[in-house]
């Protein structure tokens, strides 16, 4: 039978009423202490109808950190302020998973107390910039981690995986996609060591198994998933040859039977396709035939559900601009256009304020 998005489906230990996830969205509206607000709460439960809500990205330690005004999981303040999205998203009905991501060479030492370089596999720069109230500044060229670094990684992902149960959530997704830490151990360009996390392509995801293997005995497989963007370029990744680097790796996560897999397409359905031929578990596309088509919509997750590629489709800009964007997807919209302006930083204008299609009704 052919999947709809309001099909039920079970991903990890969670009944979905509807198979249409909430993506991570950075917002940057977090304190400079990383603890997110009480409008934090209202932003996600307002979306709590998606059947399942994953967070924007939250740093598993302070050398984590890639942008000014991100959410932090790696002290009791901050564990403490989730549960009030956790509780929020809850009383309406919802699920949601955080996001846990370490920036590796995008961060930047105007981020960290001490002026430290941020961490990466190897000490190349990222040609990037990041943004702050006072301008841009160049991203540092990298300190290549030691392997003492990267046990202590894992254990701050670990701790963070543990803090984010602590705080409510229903599970957590490593972010291994688009250019960041995990990531960055996976591409050709970004990782030039030449021990056992580096070279071959056992080795180059060796991290990434280690990190979800020491997160799944830390909180349970089925509540621990990984988003993967095969093939994306964000922040200057190069990857000559994601297929088999990816079919490799999914192979080895299989047999850790963890919640699911998320995928960024990048415009190559063969690739999807060659991806869910190696992973048995549940899968979750972000879905982009072409590599010009963002932000996804409507259309192209019902084809990818039709087409039996995925079991469930992530939305981005959609979720942002239209809180009840099931509601909408059933009568055929219309929706609220996402204002780009408001993405990043601010108050509740372009976060909490975007109408339901009763309000706009009504109005």
């Amino acid at each position: 039978m052919v999947s709809t998005l309001f099909d039920p489906v079970t991903i990890g230990g969670l009944q979905l009423p509807n198979r249409l996830v909430m993506a991570p969205m950075t917002r940057n509206r977090a304190t400079p202490e990383g603890l997110v607000t009480e409008l934090a709460g209202e932003y996600y439960a307002q979306r709590a109808s998606a059947g399942l809500i994953i967070s924007e990205g939250i740093q598993p330690s302070v050398i984590g950190q890639g942008y000014f005004l991100t959410p932090g999981l790696h002290n009791a303040e901050q564990t403490d302020a989730w549960r009030q999205v956790t509780d929020a998203v809850h009383r309406a009905g919802g699920r949601i998973f955080a996001q846990i991501n370490h920036c590796g060479r995008i961060g930047h030492p105007a981020l960290y107390p001490d002026n430290a370089l941020p961490l990466a596999p190897s000490a190349v720069a990222s040609g990037e910039q990041l943004f702050t109230p006072d301008g841009m500044l160049d991203h540092p060229t990298p300190r290549e981690m030691t392997t003492e670094d990267i046990a202590a990684t894992i254990t701050d992902f670990t701790a963070a995986a543990r803090n984010a149960i602590a705080a409510g959530f229903d599970g957590v997704e490593l972010h291994g996609a688009n250019g960041y830490l995990l990531h960055q151990f996976l591409a050709d360009n970004t990782n030039l060591r030449t021990d056992s996390y580096g070279g071959s392509v056992a080795n180059r995801i060796r991290f990434v198994t280690e990190v979800v293997a020491a997160v799944s005995e830390a909180i349970g497989a089925d509540r621990t998933g990984i988003r993967l963007s095969p093939g994306n370029p964000f922040n200057h990744i190069e990857e000559s040859d994601p297929a088999p680097l990816y079919v490799e790796l999914l192979t080895k996560l299989a047999e850790q039977d963890i919640a699911y897999v998320h995928i960024v397409e990048g415009g190559d359905r063969e690739l999807t396709t060659k991806l869910r031929a190696a992973w048995p578990g549940s899968l979750i596309l972000n879905p982009h035939r072409t590599p010009d088509a963002f932000p996804a919509t409507v259309e192209a997750a019902e084809e990818a559900l039709e087409s039996g590629v995925t079991d469930a489709v992530s939305l981005g800009a959609l979720w942002l601009a239209n809180p009840d964007l099931d509601a909408r997807i059933k009568v055929g919209g219309p929706y609220n256009t996402a204002d780009q302006a408001t993405f990043y930083g601010g108050d509740s204008a372009g976060y909490t304020d975007y109408p339901t299609l009763d309000q706009v009704t009504s109005a």
